[in-house]
């Protein structure tokens, strides 16, 4: 089996008397989508900041291409290739379609803010974030303000930035959110050509999508790990059913 690309091990994180991440140890292989799901308050998000680098645990580790990143910043690990997307969209705006996929690759690239203006008018940046554009379908729209985009324009948005850090591995927090049932379709099917580029983190909700995607899910509950299996161990785990899938899964 192939070492892992991105995990945890024994991750623990306690905000006061409340333990958000309980001894947390999960992996993400190579071609793999690794979907977590889980209750509102089960602690994804804890773990997915922990992962990224917004959140230090308070014990255990985060390894990344097979080197410990525990204690590195989110842009070390972002530049290492560790690209993620948001539950919440962080994008710029005001800015264009291609401004926003430039910021990515501008980050990415290491060099300091003050070069933004000077990043406009660089070819190289510019046919990095072009490629990725036309990658997620977006490249007729390339000159349009974000802010005039639909909200699946703007999640295919988001991974065209994320593409720009030529990720090893993404980290995804529920893409699908305020999608449609198309749409939601649509993204599912991008997301399963991705997987040959970099495997995926998937913390979703959408159940559909979900066990459309998934090699493996892990369900977390309290911040606990209850399960990790296939699709069809995690539709037949009782304890899975009773705290977060019920009787229709």
């Amino acid at each position: 089996m192939s070492d892992p690309v991105l995990a945890t091990h024994n991750l623990q994180k306690r905000f006061g008397a409340l333990t958000a991440t309980d001894d947390v140890s999960i992996d993400l292989r190579p071609q793999e989508i690794h979907a977590v799901i889980g209750p509102n308050g089960a602690g994804k998000s804890t773990l997915i900041a922990q992962i990224c680098g917004g959140l230090q645990p308070d014990a255990g580790t985060v390894h990344f291409l097979g080197q410990d990143v525990t204690r590195q910043s989110t842009a070390i690990r972002a530049r290492a290739g560790l690209a993620r997307t948001f539950q919440i969209s962080a994008l710029a705006m005001e800015d264009t379609v291609l401004e926003n996929v430039l910021l990515g690759s501008l980050g990415a690239s290491g060099r300091p803010w003050r070069f933004w203006q000077p990043a406009l008018s660089d070819n190289t940046l510019r046919a990095k974030s072009e490629a990725a554009l036309e990658r997620v379908g977006l490249g007729d729209v390339r000159h349009v303000r974000c802010a005039n985009l639909s909200h699946g324009q703007r999640r295919q948005l988001e991974v065209a930035v994320a593409l720009t850090l030529s990720p090893r591995a993404f980290v995804m927090d529920e893409p699908m959110a305020g999608l449609g049932s198309e749409g939601s379709k649509q993204l599912t099917g991008f997301l399963d050509t991705l997987r040959d580029e970099a495997p995926i983190l998937l913390v979703e909700h959408d159940m559909d999508a979900v066990f459309a995607l998934a090699d493996r899910v892990t369900v977390l509950v309290y911040g606990r790990v209850i399960a990790t299996g296939s699709v069809d161990e995690i539709r037949a785990n009782h304890e899975v059913r009773q705290a977060y899938l019920g009787d229709d899964a």
